[in-house]
């Protein structure tokens, strides 16, 4: 094979054209997910330190007796239900963290504003109601504050950040292993 002025290797072709490649689909990925990319990492860093920043509530509390003897699950959520029955009506239970370790579990009910409750699980009692101001983070976070399709993009940008490592990587280590 004869080459020609102005032409290169083949080989040299190949290596031009990822690194084209690699460039542009850093370059496009990373302004077509820049705020999606921005949002999740300043959620994140936010959802790290949730506790420090009072978006979730900290009971202190000592267990009142053994995980074996707890009350049963139902028991302890119809208790959560009768603590928050005034201020938030019927809401469903959205989820329930149970924490043997620490004696407790906290009742989460789906109303606008995620009411939670904290239920000793050996006699029942309520040692805490509130509302979680982590609840809206998180829903952010994982796309889900914009319907549940949306947790699709929070996927795609999880996919794009990982491209744009590698091409970020690639068009800054190639021309080093070239030198």
């Amino acid at each position: 094979m004869q080459i020609t002025p102005g032409s290169s290797p083949p080989a040299k072709r190949s290596g031009r054209w990822l690194a084209r490649a690699a460039f542009y689909t850093h370059l496009w990925l990373g302004v077509l997910f820049t705020v999606a990319l921005l949002s999740i990492s300043i959620t994140g860093i936010l959802l790290n330190h949730k506790r420090g920043l009072g978006l979730m509530p900290e009971v202190d509390h000592e267990p009142a007796g053994e995980f074996t003897t707890a009350l049963p699950l139902a028991t302890l959520a119809d208790r959560a239900r009768a603590a928050t029955l005034p201020a938030i009506g019927a809401s469903p239970i959205d989820r329930m963290d149970v924490r043997p370790r620490n004696g407790y579990v906290k009742v989460r009910f789906r109303d606008p504003a995620s009411t939670e409750v904290t239920v000793e699980i050996n006699d029942g009692s309520v040692l805490h109601v509130g509302r979680r101001g982590d609840v809206f983070l998180e829903k952010l976070h994982s796309g889900e504050a914009f319907g549940d399709r949306w947790v699709l993009l929070s996927d795609a940008a999880a996919i794009a950040l990982t491209i744009l490592l590698i091409t970020g990587y690639w068009l800054w280590l190639v021309p080093k292993w070239r030198r």
